[in-house]
């Protein structure tokens, strides 16, 4: 893996990141952490998915050629 994608890749996981926590504090997601205890779906996706990206990323910019 090269420098470039391990660095897109980080800069798309700190944006997924971003986005999970936005829909983790919405309201809508607010209220179904009080009715449910859990959080919606869409904001545990995209936080799991934004930490997965950053992982590789870092990997991919200290491993890279």
């Amino acid at each position: 893996m090269n420098k470039v994608l391990g660095l897109a890749l980080l800069v798309v996981g700190i944006i997924l990141l971003y986005f999970g926590y936005e829909a983790y504090n919405a309201p809508l997601s607010e209220m179904s952490q009080e009715l449910t205890g859990e959080p919606t779906d869409n904001a545990m996706w995209y936080l799991i998915g934004g930490a997965v990206a950053v992982i590789i990323g870092l990997y991919g910019l200290i491993r890279g050629k």
